[in-house]
């Protein structure tokens, strides 16, 4: 996150957080058993034997199919895939919101905002600026969650700590969720040239 920026987090397929998979579990009256920071998928109810064998295997958040099993099992991964990605949407959400809250943020809505079917939340962070010579003490940043539980940021000017608020809440998110972060530069307004300038530490930029 910086200022005078659009930001892509760009999820990892290949990982699904346990408490999110084990609700989707539940809705899809899945058996599975947890062990520490392991969940086997045993049974996907629809009458294949694994022969004592997992499914589904997810340890670390790293997911793991059974290869063997995979072409008798892909139209349920597929279903396991869709409602994961539905209830990450408001994983991540509750995520996004309490870790900026944690950094001093306060929620407002996004009142122009339509749902897509791409587009499913849109909401803006605002952060105030403890600095008493700030003459715009005031910064938000808006956010968009896509359906996959992507999230997408955008700024404009922020006072300076506030900015540094928001790459802490986003670095957290960040390694949560093992994210990408694509960074695109906005133009910066000619009046605040001489009080901004763009991060250099980014993972890896697009102009507009």
């Amino acid at each position: 996150m910086s200022r005078f920026e659009t930001s892509t987090f760009i999820r990892d397929n290949e990982l699904m957080h346990i408490s999110v998979l084990e609700n989707a579990c539940k809705e899809l009256k899945w058996s599975y058993k947890i062990n520490d920071n392991e969940l086997l998928v045993t049974d996907l109810g629809n009458g294949t034997n694994f022969h004592g064998e997992y499914a589904i295997r997810v340890k670390d958040n790293k997911v793991t199919y059974n290869t063997y099993y995979f072409g008798n099992t892909k139209n349920e991964v597929n279903r396991l895939k869709n409602r994961f990605n539905e209830l990450n949407v408001s994983y991540t959400e509750t995520l996004l919101i309490n870790e900026f809250k944690k950094k001093g943020f306060t929620y407002k809505r996004n009142s122009k905002f339509t749902e897509s079917e791409k587009e499913k939340l849109s909401f803006f962070m605002v952060g105030r600026s403890k600095e008493k010579t700030e003459k715009e003490p005031v910064g938000e940043i808006k956010f968009t969650i896509l359906n996959d539980g992507t999230i997408v940021s955008d700024s404009n000017y922020l006072p300076s700590d506030v900015n540094e608020r928001a790459h802490s809440a986003m670095d957290s998110i960040d390694q949560f969720f093992g994210s990408k972060r694509i960074m695109t530069k906005k133009e910066i307004p000619l009046k605040y040239k001489g009080k901004v300038t763009h991060s250099k530490n980014l993972q890896k930029i697009k102009r507009k």
